[in-house]
C-alpha cells in the first residue's frame, strides 16, 4: 500500500502522516465512518497516481494508519523476536474472500477478511502478530462502500490487536469483480511446546466444537434470497485467537488438532482430519449443537447443517483425559459458551467418519 504522493516532497509528506497519525489515535473509539463521500472508484483510482494517492490518504490510513503503514515503503520492517521467543517458530497464513451481498447480518467482508485469517494462524496454535491484506476493486464501487469496508477491518483488527502492515490497491473494468474482493496474509507466533496439526489425531481423542453449526451460511443465503424467519439469523465471524490462547494456556501438550470449520462446514474439517491421520471418526448426532431456527431454515433449504460455513467456530480434538477440563474451558469464554462434546476418534485400518443416530445408524 504505497502512501508516497508523487507530486508531494518526501519531508512533506512524513510530516503529515505525523500529524495524521496523532489525529488517528485521538480520534474517539465511535468515530469510524466520519466522511461522507461522493462518487465511485474509477480506473484512475488504480493507476498509481495522484487518485490512487487520495485513495489510500482518504480511506485506508484514514482507518488502518500505524506506524509499519506510514513508512510508505513497498513492504514492512517488523520487530525482531526477544530472545525468550526464539524457541518457537513463525508460521504464516493467506485467505481470499469474496461474498454476495457484502454486508450480512452479524458481519460484513471487512470482518470476514480479518478474522478469517486470524483464525487461520489460531488453528495453528499461534497468536497472530500481523496482517496484510490487498483489495481488488471494481470500477463503479461507491466510495462509501469502500469506506465502510475498510473502517469494519479497522474495527476488527483493533478488537484482535493486531495491525495491518502492508497492502495493495488493484482496480479492474467494471463487470470484472463483484464489488470488492479482498485477500489477507497473516504472520503469528508458535510458542514452543505447541504443536497443532490435522495429522496428530489419535484414536481415543475427544472431539469438541465451540458452539452451534451453521450460523454464518445461514444468515448468508437468507441475508441473499430475501428470506425471513422467526428469529434473527446471524453470522458467527469472530476472531478465536483468544479463545484458544486460553486453551493452549492450559493443556498444550494434550491438543492434538484444531481446525475451523469454514468452507464444507463440520463434515468435511472432519474428513479431511480423519485422512491426515489416518484414522476414523465417530459422531454423535444428539450432541450436535444447532439452532432450531438454523435448522429449521438448512430444512427448508435443502441443506445440511453439517456442511454449511462457519466463521467464529473451531473443531478441537484432544487426549480424552483433558477433554471435560478443556470443554468446561471453553464454555467459559464468551466465544464457547454453547461448546459440546461431540464425538471421538476411533482406530481404524482405513479413514473415514461416521454418525451415530438415535436409531443407531
Amino acid at each position: 500500500m504505497h502512501a508516497r504522493d508523487p507530486f508531494g516532497r518526501l519531508h512533506g509528506l512524513k510530516r503529515r502522516c505525523l500529524r495524521r497519525l496523532f489525529h488517528l489515535w485521538t480520534k474517539p473509539e465511535n468515530l469510524r465512518v466520519s466522511r461522507s463521500f461522493k462518487g465511485n472508484i474509477t480506473l484512475a483510482h488504480g493507476a498509481g497516481g495522484r487518485a490512487s494517492h487520495q485513495l489510500i490518504q482518504d480511506i485506508f490510513l484514514f482507518h488502518l494508519a500505524n506506524p509499519y503503514l506510514l513508512q510508505g515503503d513497498d513492504g514492512a520492517v517488523l520487530e525482531s523476536l526477544g530472545s525468550r521467543e526464539l524457541s518457537g517458530r513463525w508460521v504464516t497464513s493467506t485467505d481470499a474472500h469474496v461474498v454476495t451481498p457484502l454486508f450480512f447480518p452479524g458481519g460484513d467482508i471487512g470482518h470476514l477478511a480479518i478474522n478469517g485469517t486470524l483464525n487461520d494462524l489460531a488453528m495453528m496454535g499461534a497468536t497472530p502478530r500481523y496482517l496484510t491484506a490487498a483489495f481488488i476493486l471494481e470500477e463503479g464501487l461507491s466510495m462509501e462502500v469502500l469506506d465502510r469496508v475498510v473502517a469494519s477491518m479497522a474495527m476488527a483488527s483493533k478488537s484482535a490487536g493486531v495491525p495491518v502492515v502492508a497492502g495493495d490497491t488493484k482496480v479492474v473494468e467494471r463487470g470484472k469483480a463483484d464489488g470488492v474482493f479482498i485477500t489477507t496474509t497473516g504472520f503469528g507466533w508458535v510458542p514452543p511446546g505447541v504443536h497443532c496439526s490435522g495429522r496428530r489425531a489419535r484414536p481415543g481423542d475427544a472431539i469438541l466444537i465451540s458452539g452451534t453449526l451453521g450460523d454464518h451460511a445461514i444468515a448468508l443465503m437468507a441475508e441473499r434470497n430475501g428470506l425471513t424467519f422467526g428469529s434473527p439469523l446471524l453470522s458467527d465471524t469472530a476472531a478465536l485467537h483468544g479463545l484458544v490462547a486460553q486453551l493452549l494456556a492450559q493443556n498444550p501438550d494434550s491438543i492434538h488438532v484444531l481446525r475451523d470449520p469454514t468452507r464444507g462446514g463440520l463434515a468435511t474439517v472432519l474428513n479431511e482430519i480423519a485422512h491426515q491421520s489416518g484414522v476414523a471418526i465417530e459422531i454423535d448426532e444428539r450432541c450436535l449443537p444447532i439452532r432450531p431456527e438454523v435448522l429449521a431454515a438448512a430444512e427448508l433449504l435443502g441443506l445440511d447443517p453439517l456442511y454449511l460455513a462457519n466463521e467464529g467456530k473451531l473443531v478441537l480434538i484432544c487426549e480424552e483425559d483433558v477433554a471435560d477440563t478443556l470443554l468446561a474451558l471453553m464454555r467459559s469464554h464468551p466465544l464457547g459458551k454453547d461448546s459440546a462434546r461431540i464425538g471421538q476418534v476411533i482406530p481404524s485400518s482405513r479413514p473415514y467418519v461416521e454418525m451415530k443416530t438415535p436409531w443407531g445408524g
